[in-house]
């Protein structure tokens, strides 16, 4: 790993280690064993999981209220926060309360605002920290956890460029040696309609996968003007959906979603390649940083099948978030939060139905693995799913064939140089306040 945790990262990895590491069992919890994996779930022998929050959003806020309303145990308590603002804290913590109230200790002293809060968190005597900040600060904040020995539950997508990518792996391997836990917010791997599909699929009730198609057309995202009092760093951290070293474009920070889904359904195989157009039409005032407002790429997996991806965010337009594979023997539809179908040639269309949250049932069975000291680790797929999304960016912004290599040995790290409230952002606006975007052809993307 570089000497500087935030330019560089771990040696360069080709798509042959990749798969290596992937492939790889979670060793290392099994090295610890079941009877240590649960000593260690509760903090100096006692019975109650003790966990911090960070990451105040809406989504970390969702977090929260599963992992305490979660069906394996009623012993969860949050005793710490931390977000970049001390509003969101306030927001989330009586949200929070007004659902889970008795498992709620966060007094003033355990709730940590600013850029380096994680830290503070993570230090509190926690068990088991959720990681729900904006993904461009994921791969700092999941060191720190796995450094510190805690389990670890993180949102997706788990990084905004190759080189963090490349850090979330190192620090999952050491995760693994440690017995550490570690979940992914990929809700839908833990949905009926998705895992009965998906299953089918693998067992060949569709034949042999000839291609995929994936969306995640939606409206436009919300956006949060600038104030006058905001250095700039403020305000792209508030307005983080629109910058890619904070967020990494809604093709990567929504649209992974769908990209892991299709990745699930060719048995966690990666893209080798992607190609793809894409750019900015309607969502392209001040308020909307650098991001793109759509794009198409086409994914070549390594024995020849295509997925096809488009993602949009235009109001007045066709809405999509469904994934499909078609094959020999027929095809399978998925909507993200519908219900699914599976049709065989010949045959009466099998369907399911959506199930229980998979926003909840993802934290029911984190828990129940800690509980019952069984190896947890989501974090190779997700990082695989995350790093598609990356490559199929790359693509649009480029307007170049871009390779799995190329992609996840690129040097070009979005970070910024220190995180601090007066530190200058990777990207600033032109004396007019707009954001320069990128221009396929002209772009440099890896």
């Amino acid at each position: 790993m570089s000497n500087n945790p935030s330019k560089g990262g771990p040696e360069r990895s080709s798509r042959r280690e990749f798969l290596r590491k992937s492939a790889t069992a979670v060793a290392g919890a099994a090295v610890v064993g079941n009877l240590g994996i649960a000593r260690n779930a509760h903090a100096q022998g006692s019975d109650q999981i003790k966990i911090a929050l960070i990451g105040c959003g809406g989504r970390g806020t969702g977090a929260a209220i599963n992992a305490l309303s979660n069906k394996a145990t009623p012993n969860v308590k949050l005793v710490a926060m931390a977000d970049a603002f001390k509003d969101r804290v306030d927001r989330c913590l009586a949200a929070v309360k007004e659902r889970c109230k008795d498992r709620v200790d966060v007094p003033e002293d355990r709730q940590f605002i600013d850029l380096d809060c994680h830290q503070k968190a993570i230090d509190c005597g926690v068990d088991m920290v959720l990681l729900c900040t904006p993904p461009g600060f994921r791969p700092m904040q999941f060191e720190a956890a796995v450094k510190a020995g805690k389990h670890v539950f993180m949102e997706k997508p788990l990084a905004v460029d190759g080189p963090g990518v490349r850090r979330i792996m190192a620090a999952n391997e050491e995760a693994k040696k440690k017995g550490l836990l570690v979940a992914v917010g990929h809700h839908l791997r833990h949905e009926t309609k998705h895992s009965e599909t998906i299953q089918r699929i693998h067992d060949g009730a569709i034949g042999k996968l000839e291609y995929l198609r994936a969306y995640f057309d939606t409206g436009a995202i919300w956006v949060r003007p600038r104030k006058p009092d905001q250095t700039e760093m403020q305000y792209q951290v508030r307005n983080w959906y629109h910058f890619n070293w904070v967020c990494g474009d809604h093709i990567v920070e929504q649209h992974v979603h769908d990209l892991d889904v299709c990745n699930w359904m060719m048995k966690d195989a990666h893209p080798i390649e992607a190609n793809g157009m894409g750019g900015r039409q309607v969502c392209k005032t001040k308020d909307h940083g650098e991001i793109f407002d759509h794009h198409a790429v086409e994914f070549t997996y390594a024995d020849g099948v295509k997925m096809f991806s488009q993602c949009r965010q235009i109001p007045g337009c066709w809405n999509s978030f469904s994934e499909h594979a078609h094959g020999t023997k027929g095809y399978a539809s998925i909507q993200g939060h519908g219900s699914s179908v599976l049709q065989v040639e010949g045959q009466e269309p099998m369907r399911w139905h959506r199930g229980p949250d998979g926003h909840q049932v993802e934290h029911d069975d984190l828990l129940a693995a800690l509980l019952a000291g069984k190896p947890y680790n989501e974090a190779d797929w997700a990082a695989a799913s995350t790093m598609t999304a990356i490559l199929g960016r790359m693509a649009t912004y480029s307007g170049k064939v871009v390779t799995w290599d190329q992609g996840l040995n690129s040097e070009l790290d979005l970070s910024p140089a220190s995180y601090t409230w007066d530190a200058a952002p990777p990207v600033k606006p032109d004396k007019d306040g707009y954001y320069a975007c990128a221009i396929p052809g002209v772009t440099k993307a890896w």
